[in-house]
């Protein structure tokens, strides 16, 4: 019991460094973008790509305090792609309030994010030696590859698993990759556990990107912060949805095919949108979604292992187990 109140005053620690580092620390040259950004971090968030790079910091024998702006770049070119995102689609709330696009339009939603983009690698850049600025510029490249892959696989049954890794790696999982390298790389970690630590935060960051997807179907609207099912009225081929097309019958195939056409053709699908998710459950989907997110956590605290036995491991590795509890 003592050492589990240890290990949340910890983590309750690290999360008020970051936190306090936000209040105070965050402005950008633009009062309207540094208002956006804000207003988006004020709505909350686990920061759980900031706190990835201060534990892979620590877990290489750095201190988190030394590595507090990294920590929320991190964070920050999280907060652009959500921005970009919300404009791409289309969407009204996000973390249960406005989104950035609602109160400020397409046009300047598109700008602000942009903006912090370059502001985050100007400040990058004048601020740690290579290879931490090629690593973040690589990482922002793999994510806007991987909305686009996203975007062309929208609607499309045939869409596999790899398929879907392969986005799931580039969209999320690249940055959680680069939060918990750049941190190792800050710390003077060795090239072994910088690699290790990189690894850990892909296979992290793909488990993550299943377990969102898994609850975008179980959770409630006031959890998610947008509506329940949203995922697949934009018609994204998500985790779910793949598994329980490849191990269905034709008749949930026919009820999939024709919920994406209802879709397109502006027919009214709440009822439709819950009928499916039970169908998606019927056919398996959820179980088979949950046994991909145990495969990759495990993967994930194995390729920790390297690093040796520490705190901060230990805490990385909670940080995967925490995803089972989707």
């Amino acid at each position: 019991m003592a050492s589990m109140i240890d290990e949340i005053a910890q983590e309750t620690a690290l999360s008020d460094l970051i936190e306090g580092y936000f209040r105070s620390g965050f402005t950008t040259g633009n009062a309207l973008i540094t208002e956006a950004v804000r207003r988006m971090l004020a709505a909350g968030g686990k920061r759980l790509r900031p706190r990835v790079t201060l534990l892979a910091a620590q877990a290489c024998g750095g201190d988190a305090l030394h590595y507090l702006r990294l920590a929320a770049y991190m964070e920050l070119i999280h907060v652009a792609t959500l921005i970009h995102d919300d404009v791409v689609d289309n969407a009204a709330t996000r973390r249960g309030i406005n989104a950035t696009a609602v109160d400020f339009g397409n046009r300047t939603s598109v700008l602000a994010g942009d903006y912090l983009f370059a502001w985050i690698f100007k400040n990058v850049t004048d601020g740690y030696p290579p290879p931490i600025p090629n690593v973040l510029s690589a990482t922002l490249a793999e994510i806007c590859d991987g909305e686009v892959l996203q975007l062309q696989a929208l609607g499309d049954l045939s869409t596999g698993l790899d398929t879907y890794v392969e986005i799931a790696r580039k969209k999320t999982a690249s940055l959680f990759a680069a939060a918990a390298q750049c941190g190792a790389i800050a710390a003077g970690g060795r090239a072994e556990h910088v690699a290790a630590l990189r690894s850990f935060g892909e296979l992290y960051g793909i488990a993550f990107q299943m377990a969102d997807d898994l609850l975008d179907l179980i959770a409630d609207s006031a959890t998610l912060g947008k509506p329940v099912g949203n995922d697949l009225v934009e018609r994204k081929m998500t985790i779910p949805i793949i598994l329980a097309l490849a191990g269905g019958d034709v008749d949930f195939g026919k009820k999939t095919s024709d919920f994406f056409d209802a879709i397109r053709n502006g027919a009214p699908i709440a009822a439709r949108t819950n009928s499916l998710i039970e169908a998606i459950d019927q056919q398996g989907g959820l179980r088979a979604t949950r046994s991909q997110i145990a495969a990759y956590v495990e993967r994930a605290k194995a390729a920790l292992h390297q690093i040796g036995v520490s705190t901060a491991r230990k805490r990385l590795e909670s940080l995967a187990e925490a995803l089972l509890d989707t």
